[in-house]
Parts: C-alpha cells; structure tokens; sequence
C-alpha cells in the first residue's frame, strides 16, 4: 500500500510539473542576446592572474572530507538493520578514517595557510 501511495504521488508531481512547463509562456531566445557582451574598451589588466594552489589543495581536501561524511548520512536508516553490530563497526571505522585523515593532514601542515 504504502509503495502504491508512493509511485502514486510521484506520477502525480511529474505529471503537474509537465503541465505547468506546458502551459508557462515560452522564451523566444535570440542569437543576440545570448552573445557575449563586447562593450569596446580595453581591459586595465591580464585576465590570466596567477591562481594560488593553496587554495586548489583546500578546495580538495574540503571535497574529500565532504564526502566521507555523507557517507555517514544514511546512519539513522541503517540502524534499523538486524546486523547492528556490522552497521555500528563500519561507521566507527569510518568515523576513525575520518579522524586519521584529519590528524595526517594537521601533521603535514595541509590546514596551514603560512607560506
């Protein structure tokens, strides 16, 4: 019942969201206006500066550790499992990869901002 309900209500959304885009006025678009902007004067300066790679390597490591913890996001729903000592074990072995990573970066000064 509850799957039924379900695909019921998404079928229902996809089918309201068809019908609205339908019936929203359509955009003429024009070769012009999505050209880019050439106002005519010279630019004061370089376009090409030069990118600071601390800033690449924060930017990754942010992504690395965003990642793992949405690994942990699905935790609420899994400890619903038979298996919760399975369950319970991956996430602390997750948690300490998690802590591990942070204590390696700290060490080799990847948090630093010094030059």
């Amino acid at each position: 019942m509850n799957f039924m309900l379900t695909l019921f209500t998404n079928i229902l959304l996809a089918l309201l969201l068809v019908t609205i885009a339908f019936w929203l006025p359509h955009m003429n678009i024009y070769a012009e206006k999505s050209s880019p902007y050439e106002c005519g004067f010279d630019p004061m300066g370089s376009a090409r500066l030069p990118f600071s790679m601390k800033f690449f390597l924060v930017a990754i490591t942010f992504l690395l550790f965003d990642l793992e913890i949405a690994l942990l996001l699905p935790l609420p729903w899994a400890s619903q499992t038979n298996k919760l000592l399975i369950m319970l074990s991956m996430a602390l072995v997750l948690i300490l990869l998690l802590i591990i990573s942070l204590a390696y970066e700290w060490v080799q000064k990847g948090l630093e901002w010094s030059e």
